[in-house]
């Protein structure tokens, strides 16, 4: 089976099933007849742009990002208890194991203004590019958040 096609097979089960590991989705795979390595699937996984995030019970799955669907603050609000701006970095406060789906979504944003993130248990740090990055980030945030 070429790439292309085992990428689709990938998509359709992300949009049709809550899939919580990669060892799930090779499961899966095989099922099909397709073959594949941890490495690849990792690889595959990161090109389809996959981020994972939590069901109203608390477990993780994987789901397809959705640029343009929604805005940057609309789909991290669900994950932020607290936002706190110190110049040009910015801490996202969480739930006990929320940080590194935040994390995640983030980085899969691959917005220009943020340099990266690290992910604690309940704590994220965002790293932007300047001070002026922050205050604007911090406000789409704040923003969000005011509308729960």
């Amino acid at each position: 089976m070429s790439k292309k096609k085992r990428l689709e097979e990938i998509k359709q089960l992300i949009k049709t099933k809550q899939i919580s590991t990669q060892e799930d989705i090779k499961l899966h795979l095989e099922e099909k007849g397709i073959c594949v390595t941890q490495a690849t699937l990792s690889r595959d996984l990161r090109e389809i742009g996959l981020i994972k995030l939590r069901s109203q019970y608390g477990k993780l799955y994987y789901s397809l990002t959705e640029h343009g669907v929604e805005s940057f603050g609309g789909r991290i609000r669900a994950f932020i208890q607290k936002v706190s701006r110190a110049q040009f970095m910015l801490v996202l406060n969480t739930n006990l194991g929320e940080a590194d789906v935040l994390a995640n979504i983030i980085d899969q944003e691959g917005r220009e203004e943020i340099l990266g993130t690290v992910a604690g248990a309940n704590t994220l740090l965002v790293i932007c590019q300047n001070e002026e990055s922050a205050k604007t980030i911090c406000q789409e945030i704040t923003v969000e958040l005011q509308k729960d």
